[in-house]
């Protein structure tokens, strides 16, 4: 086996009471993968080739720990110990290649690789993502089968405990598997397995970042990132704004907004921003907004869908007040962050 392997995690998850899993973490996942690896998971869990998700015993990986200590994997070989020692269900999932998640293991896995900032927004195949994930009850006990949660709030009742649910979904809280460096997040909540962010970013209680998503940091969000949208550096999303992803309402086009802009609270925009543009507070911009183009002396250039601006630096878009037309003027103020606000020291 020469060509190096997409991606390896070795972790532990949960299982529901029909045996179908929940979620996996994998707290060290690997991206291009060498032979070695390859070989030792073959040697000793049975890895055929392909993608895969094995479920070795604790004999295997105390075996598998063995032979990547020494092969230099230390970290991997300390994982795999202590998933032979551990109560959990241990997995290892092996994508030979980057295809659609065809299990839970395998859609948990390009997750956490997008978290660890291995893989960036749009950089692996997410089709189908949906259909493989599982609505979970994220609990104060973990993650619990919808149709078992009747009977497990029972059972903590009686015990004298109190199951608290924290939220019903396909995704799970970020942070409850990867915290990267040099992140602030005010309210974990709100941001979803799979997001993106660079370091320097801060995410106020109201900033919300979907998967596949993200910053490039430094950054400070305090609106929207949706699904499939990432926020260049030095940018400042303010409070209750919005992007809008391709999620929304079967919006295909990748929206990116680029470095030192600023969307006011309140607005939006369903189009790209190049660098250094501003959208003013409350104003949405949505591709097929009629906008009136302005040149530096004042005059109307031209009326245009805001579409054919879409990626363009240097822009302010703005409500005229008497005529309620939405204007686009040259923006040559950039923006630039409170240093002492966003350090993460």
């Amino acid at each position: 086996m020469t060509a190096p392997l997409f991606a390896i995690g070795l972790g532990t998850g949960t299982r529901g009471a029909r045996g179908n899993w929940l979620e996996v973490f994998y707290p060290a996942p690997l991206r291009n993968v060498d032979a070695a690896l390859a070989a030792a998971l073959a040697t000793h869990c049975g890895y055929a080739g392909g993608n895969a998700a094995l479920e070795p015993s604790a004999q295997q990986l105390a075996a598998l720990a063995t032979a990547l200590g020494a092969a230099g994997h230390e970290a991997q070989a300390a994982i795999a110990g202590q998933l032979a020692g551990g109560r959990g269900a241990p997995v290892i999932t092996v994508l030979a290649t980057d295809a659609a998640p065809a299990s839970v293991p395998e859609a948990y896995l390009k997750l956490h690789l997008l978290s660890h900032r291995l893989c960036r927004p749009h950089e692996q195949k997410l089709d189908g993502l949906f259909a493989v994930l599982p609505n979970v009850a994220w609990t104060s006990e973990g993650a619990i089968e919808v149709a078992e949660l009747p009977a497990r709030q029972l059972a903590a009742r009686v015990a004298g405990r109190t199951l608290t649910v924290h939220g019903v979904d396909k995704f799970p809280r970020m942070s409850d598997y990867v915290v990267p460096a040099g992140v602030r997040i005010a309210d974990a909540a709100r941001v979803r397995l799979g997001a993106w962010l660079g370091e320097g970013t801060t995410i106020m209680h109201e900033g919300f970042v979907n998967f596949n998503a993200g910053t490039e940091g430094p950054g400070m969000i305090e609106g929207r990132i949706s699904a499939g949208v990432f926020v260049g550096a030095g940018s400042d999303l303010g409070g209750g704004c919005s992007t809008m992803g391709t999620l929304s309402g079967g919006n295909k086009a990748l929206i990116a907004v680029g470095r030192e802009c600023l969307i006011g609270a309140n607005a939006g925009t369903g189009i790209s921003l190049g660098d250094r543009c501003t959208i003013e507070a409350g104003l949405y911009v949505t591709a097929g907004s009629r906008v009136t183009v302005i040149d530096e002396a004042g005059a109307v250039v031209k009326v245009v869908a805001a579409r054919d601006l879409s990626g363009g630096s240097d822009m302010l878009f703005r409500r005229n007040s008497q005529s309620g037309a939405i204007e686009c003027l040259s923006n040559r103020a950039a923006i630039a962050l409170n240093e002492a606000l966003h350090a993460h020291n």
